[in-house]
């Protein structure tokens, strides 16, 4: 590589970016030849990511993903271009490059693979589309974390009415958080609601003032493996839901997984407010099921 090739790498600031809630998008990123992709596989110390976060360098020195605040990135960079096969390099405290210090104090393992295996890419992101978990092995050399494993995005399955259910939806969409939103119009009444499903990183949540529309999409939602399901209403509400799913035969361990009051601010008595308290205690509990968590 050229020096002025090297200096031009190493000036570039990451400009793919992704969602912040989108952890699969460098993996995406590296199924498409010419792309090198990062991972971290060993931490020393505390740092801001979580081992196996992962970032993919483009051929003209780009970058998706993140890993810190743009000086790791562009050093990565210049990693990638370099490298001829898949190596591992420590940054920050340990590290070789005397140069060049994380602020944080920490030290990174950081998997250089130039050439990841595009079919073994490709093939995870067809389960993850298809709702599946995935796993990827990595290049088998002495650190922490010998193959990377993935979950499907959050999704968010909201039923409900009223400014309530429009605060959630337009928040969740500003987050990157995939919503799909059923008002009264497109269910009915005492119905499970039809063509409908939640996997198991699928979060189901009823905003409803009218109650009586709360037991059909709960029995639907209790029959799913969603990770959290969730409905807003005061203790009498509360108490008259539970009781009539007790009557129809919904075991008490079942009943169990219905939160109510929903979200983590108690009380919450505006729309947009009890919006962000639903969206941050779901993001929160999915966040738990990261395989790398």
């Amino acid at each position: 590589m050229h020096d002025h090739d090297r200096e031009r790498v190493a000036d570039l600031m990451p400009e793919r970016t992704t969602a912040w809630a989108d952890d699969r998008a460098a993996l995406r990123a590296a199924c498409e030849p010419g792309v090198g992709l990062c991972t971290i596989v060993g931490i020393e110390g505390s740092f801001s990511r979580r081992l196996g976060a992962q970032l993919a360098v483009h051929a003209d020195g780009t970058i998706t993903g993140s890993l810190a605040d743009g000086c790791l990135e562009r050093q990565l960079a210049t990693e990638v271009a370099e490298a001829s096969g898949p190596v591992v390099k420590r940054f920050g405290s340990g590290s070789e490059l005397i140069d060049f210090r994380l602020p944080c104090g920490s030290g990174l393992d950081v998997l250089i693979d130039p050439e990841p295996d595009r079919e073994a890419c490709r093939a995870a992101i067809a389960r993850l589309d298809g709702r599946q978990s995935a796993v990827i092995e990595l290049p088998v050399m002495p650190h922490q974390l010998h193959s990377r494993s993935y979950v499907p995005a959050l999704r968010l399955q909201v039923f409900g009415e009223g400014p309530e259910l429009d605060a959630l939806v337009t928040l969740a969409g500003a987050a990157g958080v995939e919503v799909s939103s059923h008002g009264k119009d497109a269910l009915s009444l005492g119905r499970h609601p039809a063509g409908l499903s939640a996997d198991p990183w699928t979060a189901v949540v009823l905003l409803f003032h009218d109650h009586e529309w709360e037991q059909a999409i709960l029995e639907w939602a209790l029959g799913t493996p969603a990770f959290y399901i969730g409905a807003q209403g005061g203790f009498e509400a509360r108490r008259t839901r539970l009781e009539r799913l007790a009557a129809t035969g919904v075991p008490a361990e079942q009943l169990g997984r219905i939160r109510s009051p929903v979200g983590v601010i108690t009380h919450s008595r505006e729309p947009g407010v009890l919006a962000l308290s639903v969206l941050a205690g779901i993001v929160g509990e999915y966040e738990a099921l990261h395989p790398h968590g």
